[in-house]
């Protein structure tokens, strides 16, 4: 790691810092590497050490107007970035797609239309809405009815074609974990479908729907059945034609339910409109799932929000199917060839190496759950710094909240934070914008990660291992110290 400081901030932070460590004075004093005999450590290094964090620490801040570095530790030293790599693709996705997109989905009719009764094929098509859910669909089957559609004597096909299909956003997670679903052209309700079970004497009844606020659809490809074990909880099997999922009876207690991931997208939107549109009277057929290019007339049509407002959303709940699903499609009207996520998040790495002049931006997905993605601190704030000149991106940011010794939040604290949390397990980082109390803004990264120890966690006890709570509170605490060091620093 390297320490890099401005020479009059390390002459003014050396003895101010000392107070600001007092955040973290009552937390373990652990070194992360040996001190030189004589050697002083910074105000920052005393936060590092009495955070008593295994691995890695790195952060850079700089002043966000003039891009001039006001503090780094290891600022060129790549880690995990987690979910603060969402900010990152949300500048991908401004830059090349543009804050008024929107996502199209339709209803093409390839066949004539007579007295209502269409004489072909209905196509549902997908282009990659990352927030088409069931009643969007619901309104969809309603408006081909008011279109005045009774008959379709064709086939029904699902068209999935506009992005690559990918199984797992990152297959090194358990098979259960709804933040990591398929992707494909084709999304409905970030891609999970929702278990739920009741004890009823010695069985228990279990249903798969695709709810939403307004309406609850079973669904036919995805089937549970309970199993007499404790472990695992969930297992996985596909078919050709069903998310085939078995649950431990152990495990379920009387009542409950949670979402899972669908692996099989396009059959998942149509099972569900084929039974919206048989409620508006239309009786379909058989689902069919295509990637070929389409010829037909559009009946129905449903816009997306515009980009702006998907983006907000996807930084404020950390939705990494829509990071995954907007890097793609961006990276798609940029021409390139994608086959894969990682495809993709290289096209996003060189753009932001064309756009910003970077190097130390290296990342496998679009939403930092592949915990192979490295992003330098450093290199993360020139982004930032650049972003600053138009101003889309920090309103778009989710205030982040200070806190006090006893760990309540501060109203009116004189730093003013936005930006965007990250957290894998032993991987935390924080980016975004400060305003100091002196009105001074700071853009800054803050990336910790115990790579190794989460090399050694199995998958299947990868959602709650022990011992990673404790240590991703340690490392917000410690995110929490530097931002108050440095807006102590520049007030000074």
């Amino acid at each position: 790691m390297v320490d890099r400081f401005s020479r009059r901030l390390f002459l003014a932070g050396l003895g101010a810092s000392i107070a600001s460590g007092s955040a973290l004075a009552d937390a373990p004093v652990q070194s992360l590497r040996p001190q030189l005999r004589g050697d002083l450590p910074s105000g920052a290094e005393r936060l590092i050490q009495s955070a008593g964090l295994r691995g890695e620490v790195v952060f850079a801040v700089a002043d966000a107007e003039t891009g001039v570095p006001v503090e780094a530790f290891g600022g060129d030293q790549g880690l995990p970035p987690a979910s603060v790599a969402k900010a990152l693709t949300a500048l991908y996705a401004l830059d090349v797609l543009g804050a008024d997109y929107r996502f199209e989905t339709t209803l093409m009719a390839d066949g004539p239309i007579e007295n209502g009764v269409l004489n072909g094929d209905l196509i549902l098509v997908g282009s990659g809405d990352p927030l088409l859910d069931t009643d969007d669909l619901a309104t969809m089957a309603a408006n081909l009815r008011e279109a005045g559609i009774t008959e379709v004597r064709g086939v029904f096909k699902v068209y999935d074609g506009a992005l690559p299909y990918v199984f797992s956003i990152d297959p090194g997670q358990p098979d259960h974990l709804g933040y990591s679903p398929a992707i494909s052209g084709i999304s409905l309700n970030f891609n999970r479908v929702h278990f739920e079970w009741k004890r009823a004497g010695a069985k228990y009844d279990v249903s798969m729907d695709a709810r939403t606020a307004r309406y609850t659809p079973s669904v036919d490809m995805a089937s549970m059945r309970v199993e007499k074990r404790s472990l695992p909880i969930y297992t996985y099997q596909p078919s050709a034609r069903q998310d085939r999922w078995t649950v431990a009876r152990g495990a379920l207690g009387s009542e409950g339910a949670r979402w899972l991931p669908v692996r099989k997208p396009a059959l998942y939107a149509g099972d569900v409109f084929r039974t919206l549109a048989r409620a508006n009277g239309i009786v379909l057929g058989r689902v069919q799932i295509t990637r070929q290019a389409l010829k037909g007339n559009v009946l129905v049509v449903h816009q997306s929000d515009p980009l702006q407002s998907i983006l907000r959303g996807m930084l404020k709940y950390s939705t990494n199917i829509t990071a995954e699903m907007v890097g793609m499609k961006a990276s798609k009207a940029r021409g390139a060839d994608i086959q894969s996520l990682a495809d993709s998040a290289a096209e996003m790495n060189r753009w932001a190496a064309e756009t910003y002049g970077v190097t130390g931006i290296a990342m496998v997905d679009h939403s930092g759950l592949g915990d192979a993605s490295r992003v330098a601190p450093a290199d993360f704030v020139t982004a930032l710094v650049a972003a600053r000149k138009d101003g889309a991106l920090r309103p778009l940011l989710k205030k982040f909240t200070l806190l006090d010794r006893q760990g309540r939040p501060v109203k009116d604290h004189p730093i003013r934070v936005d930006a965007k949390t990250g957290t894998l397990n032993f991987v935390s980082g924080l980016g975004g914008f400060m305003t100091a109390p002196d009105g001074s803004e700071l853009a800054f990264a803050i990336f910790t990660a115990d790579v190794d120890h989460r090399a050694t966690i199995p998958r299947a006890l990868r959602e709650r291992p022990d011992g990673a709570r404790s240590w991703n509170s340690r490392s917000r605490k410690l995110q929490r110290a530097l931002i108050e060091r440095w807006g102590m620093l520049q007030g000074s």
